[in-house]
């Protein structure tokens, strides 16, 4: 028995000695940070137990303002530093440097244009004026819906790093390219409880994120590509409550824009 016990002892050490150590401790941190943006950065939690700490004018963004937050710095913050100081990786081994510069502009020229005009027809409904931003007084106060949309722009950074950028760059020495497959998994579980076409979809959008980010070398283009639709909607729909701004032409855009006379 002793012996058997001995033998079983040696294969669990020199299993867990073959094993990679920055790909563990990628994997097990990005499952842990992603509980503790559940569980700490719901705004639930900054009602029940922060809230008092800040004016009652501010608790409203407060709220929205510590979600956005929380999702940034554990996110991008952590896993930067994790890799950077655990592991001494450098920024372009992280997906932080410059990678390929011009594909990455090039694409996000070509795609935005496109969004634009999609969230101008999408805000011309009521339904999304109504939704967007989700902060109302967003709508209103351009103060407001900068600092909202800053802190919306960090949680985007962070939602995309974890897995574009950590999780990717993180376990691609021993994955290669399946590094790709390995972070879409647990982005398109965190989906689940979206519209079945949503939650299937984001297969599809993670693979091909993930395949964009793989491809410039950076998770920076991702950020747009992902980002844009959701801070342009804002723009649009809040436009459009400021102005009065009905119709998607180019009569209802210049009032949009205040270019009407």
């Amino acid at each position: 028995m002793k012996t058997h016990l001995r033998a079983e002892w040696r294969r669990l050490r020199n299993a867990t000695r073959s094993l990679d150590a920055q790909v563990v401790t990628v994997l097990c941190v990005a499952v842990a940070l992603v509980f503790v943006q559940m569980t700490l950065g719901d705004r639930d939690f900054f009602r029940a137990e922060l809230a008092g700490l800040v004016p009652r004018d501010w608790r409203g963004l407060g709220a929205w303002g510590w979600w956005f937050g929380i999702q940034g710095v554990t996110g991008f913050v952590v896993p930067a530093l994790v890799l950077a100081l655990g592991f001494g990786r450098r920024p372009s081994e992280m997906g932080l440097g410059a990678g390929d510069g011009p594909l990455a502009l090039t694409l996000a020229g070509a795609y935005l244009p496109l969004v634009a005009v999609g969230t101008w027809i999408l805000s011309d409904g009521a339904a999304f004026q109504a939704q967007y931003p989700h902060y109302d007084p967003a709508k209103t106060d351009w103060g407001v819906f900068l600092i909202y949309e800053a802190l919306f722009l960090f949680y985007w950074i962070g939602w995309e790093y974890l897995w574009r950028g950590f999780v990717l760059f993180g376990t691609a020495p021993v994955f290669g390219r399946y590094a790709i497959f390995v972070q879409m998994a647990p982005f398109a579980v965190l989906h689940a409880d979206k519209p079945p076409a949503e939650a299937f979809l984001s297969i599809l959008g993670g693979v091909a994120l993930g395949a964009l980010v793989w491809r410039c070398r950076a998770f920076w283009i991702a950020v747009p590509i992902h980002a844009a639709q959701m801070m342009l909607l804002d723009w649009w729909c809040s436009l459009r409550v400021r102005t009065g701004a009905d119709g998607i032409g180019l009569e209802a855009l210049a009032q949009a824009l205040r270019l009407a006379s």
